[in-house]
């Protein structure tokens, strides 16, 4: 794992000072808002009685009800949705003290409305946040510190440094994730294919050789944000350059390679407005016969396409074997109900919880402990070789600062990919625009 710990310390604290500075602007703009709304109601003829006694009714209300929280979230898939649902609802009814209500914020929104809801004070109580996002946020002062307030020592390491900055817990982990090829059995047979790729130069040759029609041979995510900079980042890697080398030799031979598989018309330049779960759908409707994805996949592909022959591959490699490590953290917004926050999370850590949350959704859980009991059925192969692809799982940062290197590495694959820039030039912008955040 490659990490720059040494960007976390005093612009830490400058940003910290930045964010408690705008939180006491904000709180004095409340108290002058507050002042005139007052003077509006008595101009108005409302007695300062007759608001204290609504006050009380409705805290009465309020109380019967449970204290309400909110929660955000971005899986775009239905059934994660209905997971989550399910628990939240589950954990509304063993309890009376708060109630709390999931909302679908999309991928490509959340990190904007994270940050606008932050600058205007409009957070909610609880987020489900992409792991390599929350060091960024955590930097800007909005995550609760959970330091000596939840364990997290039976957890494994990686995601646990994904939720944690100069040694201060600010989130827990959900689950853990990666990347693996996808391939249709059935196309391979028809193409006289025996066995999956497992090297660059065999997932050309075999992307070509099943490349016919209104059929792609190979497709992954290429989306110009930090989807598509998750399903890029194992290219890099396998060459055995770093996060922050694109203007290396295994950078540009990287970028290369994505436009090598673009310009024969193996892979289409579609991919570049391909959400994961569209690949899935183009995989499953027989539109792509290889794709990379991650076991979240699995349960929609058994559930929309039980008759789909389908199998499960490492990524191909260039030197080494590589997938990037993903999976979303919990985090508490500071200032908002921490305590009811807790509280849910103390529920959704529990092994019930997390193994109906992990086996729904196809992810290894966090808690090695819990990690332990998955998987481990005849029917669940396709699982196993996700866990043996985690063994080379690369972490994107942990950076604050890892959205805009991110920003700079998704916009070089998309020229790339749309022909807007040869590899070399796009590999050189990338790498300017890098060191001038990574220093």
């Amino acid at each position: 794992m490659y990490q720059r710990k040494e960007h976390t310390g005093g612009k830490f604290m400058k940003l910290k000072k930045m964010a408690a500075l705008g939180a006491a602007a904000a709180i004095a703009a409340a108290m002058m808002a507050g002042c005139g709304n007052a003077d509006s109601k008595t101009a108005s003829g409302t007695t300062a009685a007759g608001s204290t006694e609504a006050a009380k009714e409705e805290a009465k209300e309020t109380a019967a009800a449970g204290e309400e929280m909110t929660l955000w979230y971005y899986w775009e898939n239905e059934s994660h949705q209905k997971a989550l649902n399910e628990m939240i609802d589950q954990y509304n009814t063993q309890q009376a003290g708060y109630k709390l209500t999931a909302k679908y914020v999309p991928f490509a929104d959340f990190k904007k409305q994270l940050s606008i809801g932050a600058s205007a004070s409009e957070l909610p109580d609880l987020v489900l946040l992409d792991s390599p996002d929350h060091a960024s946020y955590a930097t800007m002062g909005i995550f609760a510190d959970l330091t000596g307030k939840f364990d997290v020592s039976s957890y494994y390491d990686g995601p646990v440094a994904s939720c944690t900055l100069e040694d201060v817990l600010y989130g827990v982990p959900f689950g853990s994730n990666c990347l693996g090829l996808y391939y249709n059995k059935d196309m391979f047979e028809a193409a006289g294919i025996t066995k999956a790729p497992e090297t660059w130069d065999e997932l050309k040759d075999t992307a070509q050789k099943l490349t016919s029609g209104n059929v792609g041979g190979f497709a992954f995510c290429s989306l110009q944000n930090e989807e598509g900079t998750f399903n890029f980042m194992p290219w890099v890697w396998s060459t055995g350059a770093t996060s922050y080398e694109m203007n290396s030799e295994g950078g540009i031979k990287a970028l290369t390679f994505i436009k090598d598989l673009v310009d024969s018309g193996a892979m289409s330049k579609e991919c570049i407005n391909w959400t994961q779960g569209d690949v899935m759908n183009q995989f499953i409707s027989g539109n792509v016969a290889m794709m990379i994805n991650g076991p979240w996949q699995i349960p929609t592909i058994r559930q929309e396409a039980p008759d789909l022959n389908w199998d499960v591959a490492l990524i191909p490699k260039d030197k080494e074997f590589a997938s990037d490590l993903g999976g979303e953290n919990w985090a508490v917004i500071a200032g908002g109900n921490e305590a009811g926050a807790l509280d849910f999370l103390n529920y959704a850590t529990q092994p019930e919880q997390v193994s109906f949350m992990m086996n729904t959704m196809g992810y290894i859980s966090a808690d090695k402990e819990i990690a332990k009991t998955q998987f481990t059925a005849d029917g669940d192969a396709v699982y196993r070789k996700f866990i043996e692809e985690m063994e080379y799982t690369k972490a994107r940062g942990p950076l604050a600062e890892w959205p805009s290197v991110s920003d700079a590495i998704s916009l070089a694959f998309n020229q790339v990919m749309t022909g807007a820039m040869e590899p070399d030039k796009a590999a050189a912008d990338a790498q300017a625009a890098i060191d001038t955040i990574v220093k």
